[in-house]
């Protein structure tokens, strides 16, 4: 499989996750708002069970609205090329683990018919994280140290 081809199969991956995230927040908010609709007239202003709903509401309209945006980044990182360095945008195999420079989304699983087991896991980690500023700008062969840990960068696509 060619360096590009991994790189989409990557960042597909990825947007399938944050497209079934956007997809249950959107559901959940739905919900929180139907039961609340479902509750009645006010009975006084203080009522508790139509704030917490309006709260639940609010909370998966922002989960929402994190989905849309990270799955807007995912879309134009589609059209960016192969890396030649651990930049923003790009995926960084160690010997240890395989990151993907872009959205704080954690771990998410990668369907791969050359892996012995089918798939493969990868991190999706964000600018503000302490192994994204030690990895940033290296290279292929370069060596970083996060919590005590060596790891040499295999390769960068």
């Amino acid at each position: 499989m060619t360096r590009e081809a991994k790189r989409l199969q990557v960042i597909n991956a990825l947007i399938a996750q944050q497209q079934h995230t956007a997809h249950v927040a959107q559901q959940e908010m739905d919900s929180a708002q139907q039961q609340s609709n479902e509750y009645g007239a006010n009975v006084d202003r203080y009522d508790s069970y139509r704030t917490k709903m309006m709260r639940a509401r609010d909370m998966y309209a922002k989960q929402l609205s994190n989905a849309n945006a990270s799955l807007r980044y995912l879309q134009e990182a589609l059209r960016m090329p192969p890396f030649e360095r651990a930049e923003h945008g790009a995926i960084v195999v160690t010997e240890k683990q395989r990151f993907f420079l872009s959205i704080g989304a954690g771990k998410f699983v990668v369907n791969d018919s050359e892996s012995p087991t089918g798939m493969q896991y990868y991190f999706a980690i964000s600018a503000q994280t302490p192994i994204y500023l030690a990895i940033k700008g290296k290279t292929v062969g370069d060596s970083f140290i996060v919590n005590g840990i060596q790891q040499t960068i295999k390769d960068i696509y």
